[in-house]
């Protein structure tokens, strides 16, 4: 919903905008620091947050190409290439070249890779339910509402630009 004529716009053009009072800063550092606090809990067999997901997705169900995985993880084909090079190079995972179409490439999980995909959902808990520890229910409820509507909002002017 667009501000009224009488709201007051969070952002002022007129004024410089500091870097750490901008939006994308603020969710980029809020992101980055639980994304620490998961890395140092987990402890993966050295992995870090961007080497895991890709086995819990996966594992989960999301992808099990090469394109596929990048496409959900949010990163080019040629990082996932080097990301999946490393969680071979750790046992974690194999890439198999599909018997039906052999510019596909599967992603299989080892043993090993199965059993850190099935570790991250229980850290992501308990790191999410420590970072929210001071939060009320209520105030969970109405940030992720929050964050909701923000992404609504972003996904609804993008694909009125592209319309346009």
């Amino acid at each position: 919903m667009p501000p009224s004529a009488t709201q007051s716009l969070p952002y002022d053009s007129s004024r410089p905008l500091r870097a750490e009072d901008g939006l994308m800063y603020m969710l980029r550092d809020a992101l980055l620091a639980v994304s620490q606090c998961v890395n140092e809990r987990a402890d993966l067999t050295g992995s870090t947050l961007p080497q895991w997901l890709p086995l819990h997705k996966v594992h989960a169900g999301h992808a099990d190409t090469v394109a596929e995985l990048a496409r959900v993880c949010t990163i080019d084909t040629g990082a996932m290439t080097r990301l999946l090079d490393r969680l071979e190079k750790k046992g974690l995972c194999q890439r198999v070249r599909s018997q039906s179409d052999r510019r596909v490439v599967h992603i299989e999980l080892s043993p090993a890779g199965v059993a850190v995909a099935e570790r991250v959902p229980h850290i992501l808990c308990e790191v999410y339910n420590q970072v929210l520890a001071g939060f009320s229910l209520q105030e969970w409820a109405q940030l992720r509402a929050l964050l909701l509507r923000l992404t609504e909002a972003a996904q609804n002017l993008s694909a009125h630009k592209d319309a346009s």
